[in-house]
């Protein structure tokens, strides 16, 4: 089970990573994160609420929305009113599909929208309608979900929750007598009339179309977790990362990208551009240090117990692309007590020309590794330089690891087509290049604004 779980979920993730690659890099437009869009279906009370609710709980670090198709519902005339117990809400004529698919479209272009606040107790939208931002995970809920092709079609991923009949109509009784005020015989003889007869005739053959069936629904644990763990994974890699096996972008977490928005923020002041780029720094410098090589060692704790470590890689160096390169230097010296660094200076001829200006390296650098730094990285090609300054003294590519906050998929391409076997480590992976080779969306000049100088916002 788990292998063709995997093979499905790979199928709609490699679906969402297509749409972020072709999304439009014109530079005078907002630059939109595709949302991961997943669909959960089922038989009335077969616990796909409680399934979605297991599956945001554990996105802690994603911004995640769930949307009901109950919200969908078409309200009742006043004649259906008066014949609301023959009224089928198990049909697919049921939902207004066309306004959940212009709800939806709205949301993927990365624009907030309002949706209805279903009412069961009088089967119409009341006030207030519910307001529903941009996600990075939008999970849309409902029996019918996977009934229409269109609707299916937006999700990179298809759940069907799968649970006893007899399991889903006792909590559909327990459910709709509290909650909706309904009477048991009403309860039963919509089941029998409507919903038995639906679930069967639109909603059990969209099981098909699902890519993970989930059976006993909500009490399935290990299969709930395999969904969110691949969730994770997938949220978390940059489709780049899966073409260069090389590079390595630190997991993203809330703290993370409001350290983004703040550096990335044209108002942001100096010092707190200082403050919360040198954070971000030093996240980088920490990660960068874990993919050197090391040692195992035992050591005894002041309890007199064994413990069983590491010890660092011991010839190691720092070498600052200058001059936003040397942003970067603070928080290595930070994390390595007497690192030796050096200094490369580039400079640009046109838009591919790059001429080395100055260059001062420790004597015996080509027996260490080389922690390289420069914060942003575009077109890549002063890296690639650097890079070559670096194994002209005798340097092993494989001894380079590339540290930089930001890099534009560009320059990502350039330096690990030429040196593969280097690493590189960055924070974010943004979307293109604009015409003048700046990062987009970028954070302006980098050295301008964190040394104070020059023109603080690339226009």
């Amino acid at each position: 089970m788990d292998s063709e779980m995997a093979a499905a979920l790979n199928s709609g993730v490699e679906n969402h990573f297509s749409l972020q690659s072709n999304a439009a890099t014109d530079t005078e437009q907002v630059v939109l994160k595709v949302p991961f869009i997943i669909g959960v279906a089922g038989g009335t009370a077969s616990g796909k609420t409680t399934v979605c609710d297991m599956i945001i709980s554990q996105l802690q670090n994603q911004r995640v929305v769930l949307i009901s198709q109950e919200a969908f519902y078409h309200p009742l005339t006043a004649e259906q009113l008066e014949k609301v117990h023959d009224y089928n809400f198990d049909h697919p004529d049921a939902f207004n599909t066309e306004l959940l698919l212009s709800c939806m479209e709205k949301l993927k272009h990365g624009r907030a929208i309002t949706i209805p606040n279903y009412d069961f107790k009088c089967h119409r939208s009341i006030k207030p309608a519910r307001v529903v931002n941009p996600s990075d995970v939008i999970i849309l809920d409902g029996i019918l979900i996977l009934h229409d092709p269109r609707v299916r079609d937006l999700m990179n991923m298809k759940i069907f929750v799968d649970s006893d009949s007899d399991v889903r109509l006792s909590r559909r009784i327990r459910r709709d007598t509290v909650e909706r005020n309904r009477n048991i015989q009403y309860v039963l003889d919509q089941y029998a009339k409507y919903v038995k007869p639906g679930f069967e005739d639109f909603i059990h053959p969209t099981k098909k179309h699902a890519d993970v069936i989930i059976p006993r629904g909500a009490d399935n644990d290990v299969a709930i977790n395999l969904i969110v763990e691949h969730i994770r994974t997938k949220l978390g890699q940059h489709d780049l990362c899966k073409i260069y096996s090389n590079v390595f972008v630190i997991h993203s977490t809330f703290q993370i990208r409001g350290m983004h928005t703040l550096v990335r923020n044209a108002k942001t002041t100096k010092h707190d551009f200082v403050f919360y780029a040198d954070r971000l720094i030093r996240l980088v410098v920490e990660h960068g240090l874990g993919h050197l090589p090391f040692t195992e060692k035992q050591i005894i704790t002041p309890t007199g117990s064994v413990y069983s470590g590491v010890v660092f890689c011991k010839r190691l160096c720092g070498v600052s692309i200058i001059r936003s390169g040397e942003s970067m230097e603070n928080a290595l010296r930070a994390c390595c007590k007497g690192i030796k660094i050096g200094k490369i200076l580039i400079h640009g001829e046109g838009n591919s020309g790059r001429q080395l200006i100055y260059e001062k390296l420790p004597s015996d650098i080509a027996s260490r590794h080389v922690l390289l730094l420069d914060p942003v990285l575009a077109s890549g090609n002063s890296a690639v330089k650097a890079i070559s300054v670096l194994l002209s003294k005798g340097v092993p590519e494989s001894n380079i690891v590339f540290l930089n906050l930001i890099s534009a998929p560009e320059g990502l391409h350039t330096v690990c087509n030429k040196y593969p076997r280097l690493k590189i480590v960055t924070s974010e992976i943004d979307t293109t290049l604009n015409k003048d080779l700046h990062v987009i969306p970028g954070m302006g000049e980098f050295g301008d604004r964190y040394f104070g100088t020059g023109s603080r916002v690339i226009p």
